[in-house]
């Protein structure tokens, strides 16, 4: 069985005679937007002075579940995760709390947000407004191609059992009812699990069954640029498309710059980072957090602003 693991040990700070021990459960590491997170993690481990042992499950709930268990057995100061399943998140906590480990969730927000426990943090945004931010300007940008008629729209969900899929997805099928977007009729929603191919392969598919959407809504970047090839491989006209996704990653702004994509919204994917690696450490230190769940804003990114975020 493929096993991929990156042990990381920063120096020491002043603030202990021995490093802290961090285990980082990550749903995966080819992925663009949880590199940058993982990235950022490192970045605020090196400022803590901790060891950071990751492991990536391949996107495998089972197999998270035995990282999380090997984290506990070998006597971890503190355990992060970023869930392959938001499902699993409660089982995952659960290890922890009766190890009486500390353990703080990244970008997937726990099913009890609202009552998190002693040993227990999250750090992440809030994804319906990352839904409401793409789809008001989408919804704009569309009316100004249109003017009075309508629209027809499409949606590339990610995976619906991650709360991300599900809040995006359901916050812009809720947002095209309100007065700012009914001119918009969703024709089709399919899942492509952020994944730049799969929403390429779906778009041709739409195209070659005679739907050209108007607006395409990904829920992420990656499924965003691969609508932007699947309709530049069919000789669509990027004018005729209003292509929208989430996240702001680097290849994103890039698409954002050359006119392929035409909005993003910035998901501070090294500040979840940075600020979970904080939590978890201060945690293991037994400090007292002044919050539990600590929300980052999302922002929107356009032409008009995509060099500011280039630029970071």
């Amino acid at each position: 069985m493929k096993r991929l693991m990156i042990t990381t040990v920063f120096a020491m700070t002043a603030f202990g005679a021995q490093a802290q021990e961090i285990g980082v459960a990550m749903a995966q590491f080819d992925n663009n937007f949880l590199t940058i997170l993982r990235q950022g993690i490192e970045e605020a481990g090196r400022a803590e002075g901790v060891t950071l042992q990751f492991e990536d499950a391949q996107n495998d709930v089972p197999r998270q579940l035995s990282q999380i268990q090997n984290f506990i057995s070998s006597g971890v100061d503190a355990i992060i995760v970023v869930a392959v399943d938001s499902d699993a998140i409660t089982q995952m906590d659960k290890m922890a709390n009766d190890a009486g480990i500390p353990i703080v969730n990244i970008n997937r927000e726990p099913p009890n947000v609202e009552s998190l426990g002693p040993l227990e943090a999250f750090v992440g945004s809030r994804e319906v407004d990352a839904g409401t931010i793409q789809a008001t300007e989408a919804c704009r940008l569309v009316k100004e191609k249109i003017g009075n008629g309508e629209a027809k729209g499409a949606i590339l969900a990610g995976d619906l059992f991650i709360q991300a899929g599900r809040v995006r997805t359901e916050t812009v099928q809720d947002f095209v009812k309100t007065p700012g977007c009914d001119f918009v009729k969703i024709e089709d929603m399919q899942v492509a699990d952020w994944s730049r191919s799969k929403a390429s392969d779906l778009v041709s598919n739409w195209l070659t069954a005679g739907l050209t959407p108007d607006v395409i809504f990904a829920n992420n970047d990656e499924m965003a640029i691969g609508a932007a090839q699947a309709l530049k491989a069919a000789m669509v006209d990027p004018e005729d498309v209003v292509v929208a996704g989430i996240d702001a990653t680097p290849d994103a702004l890039m698409a954002l710059k050359a006119g392929d994509i035409d909005l993003t919204v910035f998901q501070d994917a090294a500040g979840q980072g940075r600020k979970g690696l904080e939590v978890a450490a201060a945690m293991a230190r037994g400090e007292e957090l002044a919050e539990r769940a600590v929300y980052i804003p999302f922002e929107l990114v356009t032409p008009e602003n995509v060099d500011d975020y280039l630029a970071r």
